[in-house]
């Protein structure tokens, strides 16, 4: 089965990498889609940011690609064969959201994994690592 990790990834974390690593264990494909957000606005374009998760990743994990989408998840996973969308969850608050979109993207006939983020990684952010570097 195909599983797609989505988010718009500004920038790409430890607690995402980890994500993936896990999603690996689950699933025979994971993509890694870099979403457009128009509610967010990244200092760089879905493309760049790929390309930066791209460099993240260990090239000996083959069963994982990226890719850029500007468009709707349940889309994307419709057009490539995808049956399952993966999201990691740090606190109630993400589960809150995150289930929110998960009902809706059921009910667009692709369903939802959540998988935790590991304690020691629960605390780290898009948005803190954005602070930081600023």
């Amino acid at each position: 089965m195909r599983a797609v990790y989505p988010g718009s990834f500004a920038p790409f974390t430890p607690g995402h990498v980890d994500v993936v690593k896990r999603a690996r264990d689950l699933f025979d494909e994971v993509v890694v889609l870099v979403a457009v957000n128009s509610a967010k606005h990244p200092d760089a374009d879905e493309e760049e940011r790929a390309a930066a998760v791209r460099a993240m990743l260990p090239v000996g994990w083959t069963s994982v690609s990226v890719a850029a989408w500007n468009g709707l998840t349940s889309t994307y996973c419709r057009r490539h064969d995808a049956g399952v969308i993966v999201r990691g969850v740090r606190n109630t608050t993400d589960l809150w959201a995150e289930y929110q979109l998960a009902a809706m993207n059921q009910s667009l006939g692709v369903c939802t994994v959540f998988l935790p983020a590991r304690p020691e990684l629960a605390a780290v952010s898009s948005t803190a690592v954005r602070a930081l570097r600023k």
